[in-house]
């Protein structure tokens, strides 16, 4: 069989398997057994172990669950209100305050969490209610939480950053971690310019909504900085401690966990009960995440075995498109199926078949996975299939699915123009990076 046919059937396979319902682990792991057993038989069960057991003893997995618990321990310990009390107090009588705070405490809470459908789920249930009830544009409010949960999963530390790593061979955790820095909040300062923009043309956008709100002195603002400051710990103990080049991903991501430990400490949460509630969380979210890895370096070798990937590379140096053409390729690719599929999904999918073609072109890997990694949040906030729309949908059932559509427009527009700026300006990305 031609590798055309045997590419195409693994991947039409695989997407049947995830449409039909079935969480992403366990369609990797019946396409993998269905896989090894028509191309190896039972030997090759051998194959898959072996995966499993690379997966598992890899350095750079071990970030995975240390992340997702400092995760969950910050947001069992308080600090998430103490950051939007203090983010409120500062940003005080402006018009259009609600909208910046928002994409503020987005930022933030990307940082805790990396997933996209998760921070607009959150922000969904618990800020979209109270703008509305203050009387917010319905549209306008939609946007700043499309485009801040949007910000998840480039802002570090990200675990999708954390498995692009791992999956790429020879490319840095830590230059990738560090490499969303500057994109991340340069987006974000390109959704406060909208919002002042849109708000200063139209100041029915913000509704009179300063009325309640107090003139806070410098002494009371600089008195919430010091209240959330136990928050900057984890900070520095994760993104401080790289930058600095004190420790590797996988230390950071463990003193990470002790910083956020100290955190729920100083804010008086942190109890055996809580602790617990935690690590169960984690073990069954890094449990999952285990298998879907070492599923797709399973489901890549396979690729390779049976000459799909080979004949893929052969096909696309035949085709002898410029740089750009072939990056636009590559990144048209997963803004169309991440309006379909789950981010995550499709980095397992598409890595072991284009992290050869990225190193044929020679991309700049941190570069080119930035950039993709960004394209990815895009797909997922595309109408109309996005899936970060439906978490919005899904958590705020009084906003019509047709509002949100139209909200996220914007933000896609934003945020693929940022994907030309960080084109044409690679030293964006790479800067931080290089500084290492």
């Amino acid at each position: 069989m031609e590798w055309y046919w045997m590419l195409t059937i693994s991947f039409l396979f695989l997407l049947v398997l995830m449409g039909v319902g079935l969480p992403v682990f366990v369609a990797f792991l019946i396409a993998n057994i269905t896989g090894v057993l028509l191309t190896l038989g039972e030997k090759g069960f051998g194959m898959f172990s072996n995966s499993m057991y690379e997966t598992l003893t890899s350095e750079s997995f071990v970030t995975i669950p240390l992340f997702v618990l400092m995760g969950e321990i910050l947001f069992r310990s308080g600090a998430v209100d103490v950051l939007s009390t203090a983010l409120d107090k500062w940003i005080g009588k402006v018009n259009g305050r609600m909208y910046y705070l928002v994409i503020g405490l987005s930022t933030f809470f990307g940082a805790l969490s990396g997933a996209a459908a998760a921070v607009a789920a959150m922000l969904g249930r618990s800020i979209l209610p109270k703008m509305q009830k203050l009387g917010y544009d319905t549209n306008l409010t939609n946007f700043t939480i499309l485009g801040g949960a949007s910000l998840a999963p480039i802002i570090p530390p990200s675990l999708l950053v954390i498995v692009i790593g791992s999956l790429v061979r020879d490319t840095s955790i830590a230059g990738l971690l560090v490499a969303g820095i500057i994109p991340g909040f340069l987006i974000s300062l390109i959704l406060f310019l909208y919002i002042y923009f849109r708000v200063s043309r139209d100041p029915n956008l913000s509704p009179d909504n300063n009325a309640g709100v107090e003139n806070y002195s410098t002494k009371e603002k600089l008195g919430e900085v010091l209240k959330a400051s136990p928050f900057f710990i984890v900070v520095f103990s994760v993104m401080g401690l790289i930058l600095l080049g004190v420790a590797t991903p996988s230390e950071a991501a463990a003193t990470g966990v002790v910083g956020a430990v100290i955190t729920a400490s100083i804010y008086k949460s942190f109890h055996l009960k809580m602790l617990w509630e935690s690590l169960q969380s984690s073990v069954k979210i890094s449990l999952m995440i285990v298998i879907i890895v070492a599923s797709s370096k399973l489901f890549g070798q396979l690729l390779s075995f049976m000459g799909a990937t080979s004949g893929l590379i052969d096909f696309v140096s035949t085709l002898e498109l410029s740089d750009w053409m072939m990056f636009f390729i590559l990144m048209l690719i997963p803004f169309v199926l991440c309006m379909f599929i789950d981010q995550f999904a499709f980095i397992l999918l598409a890595i072991p078949l284009y992290a050869p073609i990225v190193s044929a072109y020679n991309f700049e890997p941190i570069w080119f996975w930035t950039i993709f990694l960004i394209n990815l949040t895009v797909g997922s906030l595309t109408p109309p299939f996005g899936y970060t729309l439906f978490a919005l949908k899904g958590s705020a059932n009084s906003v019509l699915i047709s509002d949100i559509y139209k909200s996220a427009w914007p933000v896609v527009a934003l945020f693929l123009a940022s994907i030309v700026l960080f084109y044409f300006f690679p030293q964006v990305i790479t800067y931080l990076p290089s500084v290492l």
